[in-house]
């Protein structure tokens, strides 16, 4: 599983001449930074835009997945269990279909080639997810506490913002670290909604260096190294919150 991210790592390392020597060398003998370089020259405005992309797209879903939890779980209002059913099946729907459908939106009002367009698409595969996450782990939340916060005066708001959120850290980390992954790899959203824009996310830069004619495949695989150092330093630092978050409300005492 391993061995491609290692030879993605040669093969940015390698020169060109030498990119189809057979057989390959199994390490960069001659190794250049040439593929480096040229991320560091073309590829900062996609890496940026990326980030915008991933940060917007974990706002969004934060603020819309974690109330709704909060709901679903302590509220229980009518029709809850339909609506977690509904969004299970939301997560089945191919994304290509989903794209389809806000091209058609977005052509109407506007929201073409825009980064709130691609954080809002992003965000439609993240939020569902998030609100199973958020539910499952409030509901493992003590009934108790909220009747206690009842008792001095919160209403629900208030409950749900100075007592289930400070609760909830895993369960955000998790919801988070999910949500900017999604967005930070996607790239049918961002080539069927941005794919004519100014601003467009890294899965479209590393296209700059294929053409017809031409494959700079050390600059691509040195683009793809740089792409990936940013999922691989969150999954290091988030990976005991995740591993909370995600089996949280699995057990019951």
């Amino acid at each position: 599983m391993l061995f491609p991210v290692y030879w993605m790592i040669n093969v940015s390392l390698t020169p060109t001449t030498e990119m189809r020597k057979s057989p390959p060398d199994w390490f960069p003998v001659h190794g250049t930074i040439e593929g480096y370089l040229a991320v560091a020259r073309d590829q900062l405005p996609y890496l940026g835009v990326s980030l915008l992309v991933g940060l917007g797209t974990v706002v969004l879903t934060l603020v819309l997945s974690a109330p709704a939890a909060y709901s679903l779980a302590k509220l229980r209002p009518r029709g809850g269990r339909p609506l977690s059913f509904i969004l299970l099946i939301a997560q089945m729907i191919p994304a290509i279909i989903m794209a389809m459908g806000f091209y058609a939106i977005y052509l109407g009002i506007g929201m073409l080639n825009s980064i709130p367009g691609l954080i809002v698409a992003d965000s439609t595969i993240a939020v569902p997810f998030g609100v199973l996450i958020f539910t499952a782990f409030m509901n493992g939340i003590p009934d108790e506490l909220t009747a206690a916060a009842t008792i001095d005066g919160a209403g629900a708001w208030r409950t749900f913002r100075s007592i289930i959120l400070p609760i909830s850290r895993n369960s955000i980390v998790t919801v988070s670290l999910f949500a900017f992954l999604w967005a930070w790899s996607d790239f049918i959203f961002a080539s069927t909604l941005d794919g004519g824009g100014d601003l467009q996310p890294i899965t479209l830069g590393i296209y700059k260096y294929i053409g017809n004619n031409n494959q700079e495949w050390n600059s691509i695989m040195a683009t793809a190294v740089v792409a990936s150092i940013p999922a691989a330093v969150l999954l290091v630092v988030a990976q005991r919150y995740v591993a909370a978050g995600i089996t949280a409300g699995a057990v019951k005492d």
